[in-house]
């Protein structure tokens, strides 16, 4: 049986328990995790700038037992990711399901073979939300 490769990206600032639930429950459907840490560039469409920097991120994510690989990402196209990675099983949060994008995603890896996986998102954990209360202080 061949091993599934699965793919989790995100900017995994200001680490939290919603970050490790996603991380974890990932894991558990796959073989092999790589998880793809954005840069501050690709994350730019959060509207503001990530709070710790990168090389932080990429230890912080590549320290978790659920995580087998960690990698930088300077895009935040996911088809740039499988060309590089080739994994079979890309995962998401909830919240993108039936959005503009979560359909694209849908559409053009189906046709690549690779399963699209919606995760259940810790609604009270969210990076923004923390970012937003930072940023009032």
């Amino acid at each position: 049986m061949s091993q599934i490769i699965g793919y989790v990206s995100g900017v995994f600032d200001l680490f939290h328990v919603g970050h490790l639930r996603l991380l974890k429950r990932a894991r558990a459907q796959c073989d092999y995790l790589v998880a793809g840490v954005l840069t501050d560039e690709a994350s730019c469409h959060k509207g503001f700038p990530p709070a710790i920097p990168l090389h932080e991120r990429i230890e912080v994510v590549s320290s978790m037992s659920c995580v087998d690989e960690a990698v930088v990402e300077p895009t935040p196209e996911n088809l740039d990711a499988w060309q590089r990675i080739g994994f079979h099983r890309l995962f998401k949060g909830e919240e993108w399901r039936g959005t503009p994008r979560g359909e694209r995603w849908e559409s053009d890896f189906t046709a690549l073979g690779v399963e699209v996986v919606y995760l259940p998102n810790t609604p009270h954990a969210p990076s923004t939300n923390l970012h937003r209360l930072i940023h009032q202080l």
